[in-house]
């Protein structure tokens, strides 16, 4: 198998994937596992004991989950400006 370049493996990837949804009865199906660790994550972060009350831990689940979304749009509007050649990314 030769060596192939960054972009022949992405458009490999993006066919594999195209190809993989399009089988899919249901994509919602698909990912539910996956959403439900990703939403978990957060609960186990703010409550590693368990203690909590179910209420409460998914108040602050849903705050760290904000932060987490804040976070990301911050480094992709850093990543942009500095694209842009604009000031630098902190």
């Amino acid at each position: 198998m030769s060596a192939r370049t960054p972009s022949e493996r992405a458009l490999i990837a993006r066919i594999a994937a195209a190809t993989r949804w399009a089988k899919e009865p249901s994509r919602t199906e698909a990912t539910k596992a996956a959403r439900n660790a990703f939403a978990s994550k957060f609960e186990q972060e703010v409550d590693p004991e368990g203690v909590l009350a179910p209420a409460e831990r998914a108040k602050r689940a849903a705050s760290l989950r904000s932060a987490y979304y804040s976070r990301l749009a911050l480094r992709s509007a850093q990543a942009r400006r500095g694209r842009r050649g604009g000031a630098k990314a902190a």
